[in-house]
């Protein structure tokens, strides 16, 4: 289907990547479905809403793709250099600023060239936002690579309504410091008529940074902008479809795709759960190992549980990456050979991306959900879980540091930088009482079918066109 004139846009989304992946059949055909990506996941549903379009890279450098139609929307596709993907994305978005704002779990890298590529690539994301944008359009930015759009469409159009999201954290302020275009990023932001955290800590460390680093006026959440308008910074912690994750947990297919998965395990009497990207911020090497010493100790029976960790492949080519995917292979495996019988082993390392019905099955069979970032701007899988598991027997483990902990406060918490602390919690939310496993999982439930993404993005861009009245 021809994609409908990109300049009549009144809704854009723009984001670094597409929400599509192209698939190529035996016979040379070309065709695309969505991606599983999180924020796919999430704005995927805000799309089929509103209609408009999405401006994003498609995935594939030197390449130009044309405007298409997808799924009731426009997908809008920005190329991308391999010299670009290398300095802006993998260098300043992922080797700079994506460690400096999960609080410097890995040293952030700072390098010019980087700096300049990502410049030059959010110009060009501002460039074609304003190109196909309807007068008056509203224009959401999401996520730290493009934290220079805001200001520059704003340059290029003025009569837009420009709201910006981030998805992971806002640094506190001594680190975010470090950064040598700190107040380059802080004017960039503040071209958005209303900036979106998912803490009210990350608004608050942003706010204060505004007011004491540059010249202009914070009153309460609102920055006195010299073209007489406000620039707002507030908290909107992101959420999940909720309904749709629970009726595909609920359909004839997943069902009976959780029931394989039983018989492929053997039954055991806990299945403990963990699905992260491959990421250091993840925690993935302080929850193997946490598992590894309580079979090793035999405070869990190998033979009555399971610890199943999907980790999905993430950045192959950054060196970090690369580092942290071989020591999880290693340390599983040594820990399995410890351990395994002749039966299953009691660590099953799945380093795969799995489709939503796949997840939704594990999310059904999991007795124990176990989600430990070191650093997590929200962490969504917490969410999904919540939705998709049909019972009431159910427990959730959850990092302190995931922005979920604000939001689900009666999951077992836990500091995951204590591994002691990681292990005895483990321990407790697998053989905890059956009622007050229920009495948590049911408001964790609640607070999650309250809490839903069209209740995100609705109150987002009703606080946008709210800002732009004033």
């Amino acid at each position: 289907m021809p994609a409908p004139t990109p300049s009549t846009a009144t809704f854009l989304v723009v984001a670094n990547r597409l929400p599509v992946d192209r698939s190529i059949d035996e016979a040379g055909n070309v065709s695309w479905r969505t991606s599983p990506g999180g924020l796919v996941t999430a704005l995927e549903p805000v799309m089929r809403k509103h209609g408009g379009a999405w401006v994003g890279w498609h995935g594939a450098p030197d390449e130009v793709v044309e405007t298409f139609e997808h799924d009731g929307f426009t997908i809008v596709p920005v190329p991308l250099s391999t010299d670009e993907v290398e300095e802006y994305y993998e260098g300043f978005s992922n080797a700079t600023l994506w460690p400096l704002y999960h609080d410097s779990v890995a040293f952030p890298e700072f390098h010019r060239e980087w700096w300049d590529a990502y410049q030059s690539v959010n110009r060009r994301f501002a460039e074609k936002a304003a190109e196909i944008a309807d007068e008056g359009a509203t224009v959401w930015v999401q996520d730290y690579q493009l934290q220079l759009v805001p200001q520059m469409l704003r340059e290029l159009r003025p009569d837009l309504n420009i709201g910006f999201f981030l998805h992971i954290p806002f640094p506190p302020i001594e680190l975010y410091l470090q950064l040598p275009w700190r107040r380059q990023i802080l004017e960039g932001l503040l071209g958005a008529d209303l900036v979106g955290f998912q803490t009210v800590g990350g608004s608050r460390n942003f706010l204060q940074l505004v007011k004491t680093h540059t010249p202009l006026k914070v009153n309460r959440d609102a920055v006195e902008m010299p073209d007489g308008r406000q620039s707002v910074s507030r908290a909107f912690p992101i959420s999940i479809d909720t309904q749709g994750f629970r009726d595909l947990a609920n359909s004839p297919e997943v069902i009976a795709m959780a029931e394989e998965l039983l018989d492929d395990l053997g039954h055991p009497e806990t299945i403990f759960l963990g699905v992260d990207r491959l990421d250091y911020t993840k925690g993935l090497r302080q929850k193997v190992r946490a598992f590894g010493e309580l079979f090793d100790s035999g405070e869990l029976d190998p033979s009555k549980s399971v610890f199943i960790q999907v980790a999905t492949p993430s950045r192959e080519r950054v060196e970090e990456y690369v580092r942290l995917r071989n020591d999880i292979d290693l340390l599983v495996g040594r820990i399995n050979s410890h351990t395994e019988s002749l039966g299953r082993a009691p660590i099953v390392y799945r380093h795969a991306s799995f489709g939503r019905d796949t997840l939704a099955a594990m999310y059904r069979i999991a007795d124990v959900m176990v989600v430990t970032p070191l650093r997590d701007g929200m962490n969504l899988v917490a969410k999904e879980y919540i939705a998709c598991h049909a019972s009431d027997d159910g427990a959730l483990v959850l990092s302190e540091f995931a922005g979920a902990a604000r939001e689900l406060k009666q999951a077992y918490m836990v500091n995951p930088y204590d591994l002691n602390g990681l292990k005895s919690t483990l321990v407790k939310a697998g053989s905890d009482d059956p009622a007050e496993k229920r009495r948590r999982l049911r408001a964790l439930r609640k607070q999650v079918n309250t809490h839903t993404i069209d209740a995100w993005a609705d109150n987002f861009l009703t606080a946008l066109t709210a800002n732009r009245a004033l």
